[in-house]
């Protein structure tokens, strides 16, 4: 009796996580290597996201839609659909390659690759160009699997949160800083008609916010040729060391088709097609006249708006996503996370429902886009849980390109469908669609372990 009596109460003062369990001091992050890094994955949304603002724009003043207002957003999404495309095919080989000569080289290649097609795009004329340039960039760049195969190997199980905090950081600010320069520099000769009186600006009216992306590019490639030093472990081990690390390196794919590695890259597809379903959504709602149910924005509008946006999320992200990882734990912050798909969902209608009857954006409409960036910047939270519970799936450091990889090309097949469903929908069935696969998301995230496996045990 005696024994039952102080094993309840030893069960009921005992800490469910155990006092010492958290105790393991923490590692401080590699600052000049993460910030060397963190800047490579600065420049990349700034080059991806500049064309958000005139893209619909750029495709009405081609003549490819013949005047049909309603076709912009299934044009975009072509575009967009088809850089994704170009992407899944070619990542994985990209994130393999990385394990076997190194993650240096394959980053090089990727930032040239981006930098040429930027620059292509602000030359093209015709859809097709449009189209070959953004394939172009998928077919050369696997940098973002390889970028954050790197901030794994250079994080352990005390600071993954904060490494992986840093990644949607840069994204954020990248995604302030690319609006801000596709919506201010684009069609230059309207704004600065004395600075840009040549000819060339009429011709190529996108082509300054391109370019200014592609130098962003080329100054990410002179810091990673000159100052990131390579984290593959057999590029950095005795020779004698490296044998036994390669042959796990030359693992099959088929055999890190485990649950352990499923269910979290399953959860980045989802999410993946989500989120670029609603960055889709955000620029053509915004830019779609109101007698068609959007809010009729101009350009510089939507870049303003989406660099707002963007920075409030990294600012979010940055002061309390790893708090929030350690307070509440990864699974349940990304159910929470995920759960406020639906709510940003639902508002489309709404904000389209009080144009129709206000005829006017007002202050109430101004109330609904708040709301929705608050719930936005939440739902954002998921992608850094989520790329912990990839990292810690890898069986070893020396497959983590592959894993990366995997989950990469997961995510671009899923891209290809995100810009498109807009398109294949009509009305509100998009928003059903889109709500309901937020739901399948939501079951998945329970499906999730409990806690980030510890990769150094």
């Amino acid at each position: 009796m005696d024994t039952s009596n102080s094993r309840v109460t030893s069960s009921e003062t005992t800490p469910l996580i155990p006092a010492g369990a958290s105790k393991k001091p923490k590692t401080p992050l590699p600052k000049l290597q993460i910030g060397i890094l963190m800047t490579l994955q600065l420049v990349e949304p700034i080059a991806s996201m500049s064309i958000l603002p005139y893209i619909n724009q750029l495709i009405r003043e081609l003549g490819i839609t013949g005047g049909d207002d309603a076709a912009v957003g299934y044009y975009a999404g072509i575009i967009e659909s088809l850089f994704f495309v170009a992407q899944a095919l070619t990542v994985l080989r990209w994130s393999r390659l990385s394990d076997h000569i190194g993650r240096k080289p394959v980053l090089l290649v990727g930032l040239s690759g981006s930098c040429i097609s930027m620059l292509c795009f602000g030359l093209s004329t015709t859809f097709w160009g449009l189209v070959v340039s953004r394939c172009m960039c998928g077919v050369l760049n696997g940098n973002v699997s390889v970028m954050k195969t790197m901030v794994g190997e250079l994080t352990d199980s005390t600071n993954m949160a904060q490494g992986f905090a840093l990644i949607p950081v840069m994204w954020c600010i990248g995604g302030f800083i690319g609006p801000l320069i596709g919506g201010t520099l684009a069609r230059p000769q309207d704004n600065w008609p004395g600075l840009f009186a040549h000819p060339f600006w009429s011709k190529y009216p996108y082509f300054l916010p391109c370019a200014a992306a592609a130098c962003a590019l080329l100054v990410g490639f002179f810091v990673l040729l000159f100052f990131l030093e390579e984290t593959l472990s057999t590029k950095r081990r005795p020779n004698n060391d490296r044998e036994g690390l390669s042959q796990t390196s030359n693992m099959p794919v088929r055999s890190l088709l485990t649950p352990t590695i499923i269910i979290p890259i399953a959860n980045y597809a989802i999410l993946a097609l989500l989120d670029i379903a609603l960055m889709a959504l955000l620029p053509l709602f915004f830019s779609t006249p109101t007698y068609l149910g959007g809010l009729g924005f101009t350009p510089s509008h939507i870049g303003l708006w989406m660099a707002m946006f963007a920075i409030a999320d990294g600012i979010f992200q940055a002061l309390f996503f790893a708090k929030l990882v350690s307070w509440i734990g990864p699974k349940r912050l990304f159910c929470v996370a995920v759960s406020c798909f639906t709510p940003v969902m639902l508002i489309f209608p709404v904000m389209s429902w009080l144009v129709h009857t206000r005829g006017v954006v007002d202050h109430t409409i101004a109330f609904a886009m708040m709301s929705q960036l608050v719930l936005a910047i939440i739902w954002d939270m998921a992608y850094g849980v989520v790329f912990m519970f990839i990292t810690a799936s890898a069986p070893s450091k020396n497959v983590l390109g592959a894993v990366n990889g995997l989950s990469q090309t997961s995510a671009s097949l899923a891209r290809v469908v995100g810009p498109c469903e807009h398109n294949i929908l009509n009305g509100n069935a998009v928003y059903v669609v889109l709500i309901m696969l937020g739901g399948a998301l939501r079951w998945l995230g329970s499906q999730l372990p409990d806690d980030i496996q510890d990769r150094d045990e």
